[in-house]
């Protein structure tokens, strides 16, 4: 047995990855910590395609990329097996079920949203995603606040957003400065510590192994990087100029261009900018629609930005981009989804080549430290603003705590919570459970 785990097995042929990538698309349930769980289970520990030292250096970089980092940490595995290509099946297979899904369901919310029934589940949906968003918090920053100057990272990062509403790009700005300055003053305080990082072991040879050398596509040159730079605008360009015609999907196309670059993080740190453009800028859709839409991709497949596309065909319909409004709500979902993802690919076929030439150098990890720290403070505040949201319902910025407050959504949290922290329950049967709650307090109430 020994032997054979000397021996990397053969090198998956892009039939089977296709499979493989497809399959991830429809079972990836569990919000980016789960989706990475089951990469590094199947990848790393079952299929050994790669190793475990090879795969926490991916998954470190696309922490600090923006965008989803779960996405790109495939798009990055399959980018180093098998090029652009490899790069470009397993990014579109990972969320395309989700697309579909969430079109699906966007359709049938606001054909019949309004029945009781319906309203139920989202009731019981909402606190649960309170509890699990403050979850993702606790268990990242369990894992990386292992220090005092770490944990004042987080807290800065924290009152930053929640009290002087800074922009979240500017946090990481200053978090890139601390984990600088950290990095050389202190070193051992800005080692990269993710959950995935704590326990290193040997699963065997793998296909990508600790000291296989650098594909040849995968190796840097400035000519590379500069043409796929150029293709990528190209991309853009023709992309932005096809639904120029029309206002609302054009604004769509810059502002989810927009929230592509700007917000690092992941889905939870990019979930408040997406909020404050799709609602109270542009209004495409109202912030009960935006927690429902979120609620749902927490348990739907795919990655959690995939809310995107539900605030794309709400707003497709909302603003009738065209007359029928099932063609105006999936323009909007594909205009919101394309435009939102594209960067990602950006990221890993151009910037690729740089993260394989860093492994192991100090001075990139220590800056990624610092902006995880800061992660976990932003997403506190994420979750307090969903809970504020979901205790008061009917508060506003300008009466914080108008209204009745929720009981019975404080209690349902804190179950989920606890079934979550103590319990280890998986996330989609907290929501399951959750949605049940709320349909029966709905039939309750109706007298159903």
């Amino acid at each position: 047995m020994t032997n054979a785990l000397n021996i990397p097995p053969a090198i998956p042929s892009l039939g089977q990855a296709f499979r493989y990538w497809f399959h991830l698309g429809l079972i990836s349930f569990g919000g980016p910590a789960g989706q990475i769980a089951i990469m590094h289970t199947d990848l790393v520990e079952k299929k050994r395609w790669i190793s475990e030292q090879r795969f926490l250096h991916a998954l470190n970089y696309c922490m600090v990329l923006p965008g989803p980092e779960a996405i790109q940490l495939a798009i990055y595995i399959s980018w180093l097996m098998h090029g652009v290509l490899g790069a470009v099946m397993a990014g579109i297979l990972f969320f395309l079920p989700a697309f579909f899904l969430l079109s699906a369901l966007a359709g049938i919310y606001l054909a019949w949203g309004d029945l009781p029934w319906i309203q139920g589940i989202f009731y019981g949906i909402k606190p649960a995603v309170v509890a699990i968003v403050l979850f993702a918090a606790w268990r990242i920053g369990s894992k990386v606040l292992n220090n005092t100057w770490l944990w004042s990272i987080a807290t800065l990062a924290f009152m930053a957003v929640f009290f002087f509403k800074i922009s979240f790009p500017w946090v990481v700005l200053v978090a890139i400065i601390l984990g600088v300055l950290g990095g050389k003053l202190y070193p051992e305080k800005f080692k990269a510590n993710y959950a995935h990082n704590t326990v290193r072991k040997s699963y065997g040879a793998a296909v990508i192994d600790d000291h296989s050398p650098t594909p040849i596509h995968a190796q840097f040159s400035w000519r590379k990087f500069m043409l796929t730079l150029i293709i990528f605008l190209a991309i853009w360009v023709v992309a932005l100029l096809v639904v120029g015609g029309q206002s609302t999907l054009q604004q769509m196309g810059l502002f989810f261009t927009k929230a592509a670059f700007l917000t690092i993080g992941g889905a939870y740190a990019v979930l408040p900018y997406v909020y404050q453009g799709g609602v109270e800028h542009y209004a495409w859709l109202t912030g009960a629609q935006m927690m429902d839409g979120l609620a749902l991709g927490e348990a739907t497949p795919g990655p959690l930005i995939m809310v995107v596309t539900w605030i794309g065909y709400i707003g497709g319909v909302t603003k009738e981009v065209v007359v029928n409004p099932v063609l105006a709500g999936v323009m909007g979902a594909l205009v919101a989804t394309f435009f939102t993802f594209l960067p990602s690919f950006f990221f890993i076929i151009a910037g690729g080549p740089i993260v394989e030439s860093t492994r192991g150098d100090l001075k990139f990890t220590a800056p990624l430290t610092a902006i995880t720290a800061a992660v976990v403070g932003v997403i506190v505040n994420l979750a307090l603003f969903f809970a504020w949201h979901t205790f008061w319902p009917h508060a506003t910025e300008q009466a914080p705590f108008a209204g009745s407050f929720d009981y019975w959504a404080v209690l349902l949290a804190m179950v989920s919570f606890l079934a979550l922290w103590r319990y280890k329950v998986d996330v989609t049967k907290v929501i399951a459970v959750s949605a049940l709650v709320g349909l029966v307090f709905a039939l309750l109430k109706t007298g159903g």
